[in-house]
């Protein structure tokens, strides 16, 4: 099972965006998905950076295995989880 979440319709919401990647993790965790695949768009790169930021914290990063940038698409950022 892989979960998706699009940031293009909520890309110049701040709170909606924080709020909606914060939801796929929780979400995640719940169903014990492997993967997590997460589209913030080409763009200028800025909300791909937020995704990369929000994922950097602390508190997240204690919630997956690894991050991984999909080297064919720009667009796209894939979150691996090792559930126990």
């Amino acid at each position: 099972m892989k979960l998706k979440l699009d940031l293009h319709d909520i890309y110049n919401k701040g709170d909606q965006i924080e709020h909606a990647l914060q939801s796929i993790m929780d979400e995640a965790i719940a169903k014990k998905a492997p993967l997590v695949e997460i589209i913030p768009g080409k763009g200028s790169g800025q909300l791909k950076k937020r995704v990369l930021r929000f994922l950097d914290r602390k508190d997240v990063k204690a919630m997956y295995h690894r991050v991984e940038k999909d080297k064919d698409n720009f667009g796209r950022v894939f979150v691996h989880f090792r559930h126990r």
